[in-house]
This record gives structure tokens, sequence and C-alpha cells, in this order.
């Protein structure tokens, strides 16, 4: 008899998300959510403490307020610290020695989302077996605290100083980042104030853009997924290098002098290269993801290096890191762990290690982030209307003869969104005519199965 996998109504693969006032995503349910997971941290007899960060969208109060009621409602006392990042969440969890943390966001998504991210009391996002517990929490009935007992509710205005500090600690004391131009796109998001405050602070000459948020201009044509306008800010200023950021600060993207995008595999491949060098590096390699570029895999190779892959997510990145002793990791898509200075993904501190290696190079972005050739690789997406179009025949004959083609020159990986109908098909190979080929073979093969 198969394992029986409890279906999740509300928890995704990065807390809850969707879209504002439907779903999940009303005020009755984050007041819920509150309840329950407060009640599902009140453990032991101390005064309970839970912290709670948003980025900048327009329904973050809405949601804030909801979180406020539903935490004191179970007896918590509640921290709100404002717009900030991600990372300084977790972090800010830990050391002011919360039992949970929440931060409000729906990351690189636009305005119309947001989300509810949960941090446990070591700073690090929540195991499957607590989203569950606090699940059935939400469907129950919860005892609310005696009158006497409801929590209270502050805020703390210096929390955005207490992570630009951290920020800097993760470099040492005699880096400075004099004689950079560096423009930093912070997507109208949760680092807006923090990121170029940090790297201002180190001695750059910063050009901020995207620092404007209004509610609605989170991410909107700015930020990591929208790199566009920091690449022509970049070459029209004569800029050393682009730093975006996406709207709750966890992911990196960097764009040379010249205006070229550097992804997460090349940034994963620096910095594991800088701090092999230094003797900082732990475990045997890094982790990625089944998405990371196999000219990643061979760069590390011929470093005496391995590449874990995980499965796509930085909470399955994370788990591996842990697993294996391993303190970097992260995603081609932007998301860099790095856990000797933080427990989630953190896109400033990534940032200021790029930063690090431009200064102690001398060398131009061009030349100190080109760290390998990627292989010809392509990802399209099939939507299909209904059905397993996977466990069709053709299908699985199309791409059985796909695998066996690219055997020993390429990768091939499949796999259904967690999201959306819709199935993914990226391959990956030295000839790049091959790889078109067979993607579109078995693009074809699962719409005409769908």
């Amino acid at each position: 008899m198969g394992v029986r996998v409890r279906k999740r109504n509300f928890f995704g693969t990065d807390g809850i998300r969707g879209r504002t006032n439907t779903g999940a995503m009303t005020p009755e349910i984050a007041m819920k959510v509150g309840q329950a997971a407060g009640k599902h941290f009140l453990r032991g007899a101390h005064k309970h403490r839970v912290v709670i960060g948003k980025d900048t969208r327009l329904s973050g109060y809405m949601v804030e307020n909801a979180l406020v009621a539903g935490f004191t409602s179970v007896g918590m006392d509640v921290v709100q610290f404002g717009p900030i990042p991600t990372p300084a969440v977790a972090l800010l969890t830990r050391s002011m020695r919360a039992d949970l943390g929440v931060m409000i966001s729906a990351s690189h998504n636009p305005y119309e989302d947001n989300g509810i991210k949960l941090f446990g009391p070591d700073g690090f996002k929540l195991s499957d077996e607590d989203e569950l517990a606090i699940e059935a929490l939400i469907a129950a009935e919860i005892d609310l605290a005696d009158s006497c007992e409801i929590g209270r509710a502050r805020r703390v205005e210096d929390a955005r100083g207490r992570y630009i500090h951290a920020v800097k600690t993760s470099l040492p004391e005699h880096v400075r980042f004099d004689g950079l131009n560096i423009v930093v796109d912070c997507a109208n998001g949760a680092a807006y104030q923090v990121a170029p405050s940090a790297i201002w602070e180190l001695g750059a000459k910063v050009n901020s853009i995207g620092v404007s948020p209004n509610g609605k201009n989170i991410n909107l044509k700015c930020g990591s997924t929208h790199v566009e306008l920091m690449q022509e800010t970049v070459v029209a200023s004569g800029a050393d290098i682009g730093i975006a950021l996406d709207g709750d600060a966890d992911r990196l993207i960097v764009v040379d002098e010249k205006g070229q995008v550097v992804d997460g595999d090349q940034i994963m491949a620096l910095i594991a290269t800088r701090m092999r060098n230094s003797g900082e590096l732990t475990g045997d390699g890094i982790v990625a993801t089944v998405m990371s570029n196999l000219g990643l895999e061979r760069y590390l190779e011929s470093q005496d290096l391995k590449l874990h892959r995980a499965k796509v997510g930085d909470r399955y990145v994370l788990e591996m890191m842990r697993n294996k002793n391993i303190n970097v990791g992260g995603e081609q898509s932007g998301h860099m762990i790095m856990l000797d200075h933080a427990t989630t993904g953190d896109g400033t501190i990534a940032a200021l290690q790029v930063l690090a290696a431009l200064v102690e190079m001398k060398k131009p972005a061009s030349e100190v982030l080109h760290i390998f050739d990627p292989v010809p690789q392509l990802l399209k997406n099939v939507r299909f209307s209904g059905g397993t179009p996977l466990e069709d025949t053709n299908v699985k004959a199309v791409i059985a003869d796909a695998e066996l083609q690219l055997a020993g020159i390429g990768r091939l990986v499949i796999r259904p969104s967690g999201t959306e109908p819709v199935i993914r098909v990226m391959a990956e190979g030295d000839d790049a005519a091959l790889v078109h080929k067979l993607v579109d073979d078995i693009c074809d093969a699962v719409a005409n199965a769908a």
C-alpha cells in the first residue's frame, strides 16, 4: 500500500499565496491563520511573541491587521516591522527570541496577489508537519485566550537598521566598495530602503531605481523578473554593475557593465569558488535544483566540487543543504542561500558577495561573472485542459527517445507545475539544434495527448 499524502488546502511550496480578497487570501482566512499558527506555537509557560514583516503591496495593510487580530486573540504578543525583506524577518525572529516569524508577501508576483510565509523560532521556514498541523487548526474551532491573556501589539522602528547591520557583517570589516558605481533595483518592494543603504554605507556610489513604492507598482516593469530598466540604466550611466532584487528581496539577478544578464547559476559558481579558495565552503560542493545549467555542473566538477540537485523550490534546496552540511545553495532564478549568514534566501547578502569579488579581482563585471559557458538550454510550457498527459503512451515513447538521444551529452527535465495545469519541458545539451527539436517534439506530443 502506498503512503497516503494529505491534500493541502492552503499551503503551497512557499507558504500561502493567492489573489487578495479571493480564495485563501481573504482577511477572514488571514485571521484564522494567525489564530492557528499562534495556537500551534504556544509552547511553554513564557509570554509568546510573533514578529511580522511585509512588502509594499496595497493589501499588506489588510492582511497584517487580520493576522494581528488572530495572533493576539490566542494570547500572542505581536511585533510589527513594516516593509522589510523576507530574510530580515527570518533573522529577527531568531534575534528577538520570537516563537514565530511572518512575512506578508507574494514575492515576485504582481501587486494583486499576496502571501503569508511563516518561520519557526529557529528562523527556518516551517516543516511539512508544522504546516499540516496549522492547516488542521484552521479548519477547527480554536479556543481563544481569556480576556486578561489577550496579546499586545507594538511596532519596532529600528528593524531596518538592525537588518542593515547584519547584512554588512556578512563581509570582513576591511572590505569596502569605494570607487564602484552600482545600480540597485529594488522592484518597488521590501528592500527599497535597506539594500541601497547597506551598499552605500560600504562606500559605493549607488544609483537606486525601483525605490518609489505606491502599493501597486511592486515588480512592475522592474526588479529581478523585469531587468530591462536596469540594463538600460547601467549602460546609460556607465555603471560597473547592476543589482536587481524581487519584491521581498530573497532573489538576486545581476547585470554586468555591458548590460548582459547574469543568472543565479553564474552567481553560485562565483560565490562557491571564492569561498572554496578562502576555506569557507563546507561540504563537497553546492546545492542547486534540477533546472540549473549543465555548464555549472561541469565547471564545479573541474574544481573538484559537486553539484547536488534538489527539486525546484528554495525550501527543497535548503533541506538538502542542511542534510549534507553544505553552506552555499540556490536556484538559477536567483534565490541564493548562504547558511553561514542567513536561514533563507537573501538577495542583498548575495549581492555583497558579488561586489566583494569585483573589488578583490579588480576586473570588469563581465569578466568576473562569466565563470563558465552555459550549455544550450530551452524551457517551454505546455498547458493542458485535463487528464494526465505524461501517462499517455505516445508521450512516454517520445520522452524515452529524447532521453536516449541526449544520453551523455545533455539532460531532460519534465515536470508538471504545482500551481497550474502546465507541463514544463526543459532540455539542454551541446547541440542547440537537437535541444530545440527534442523540446518541440515533446511539447507537441503533450499537446496532442491533452
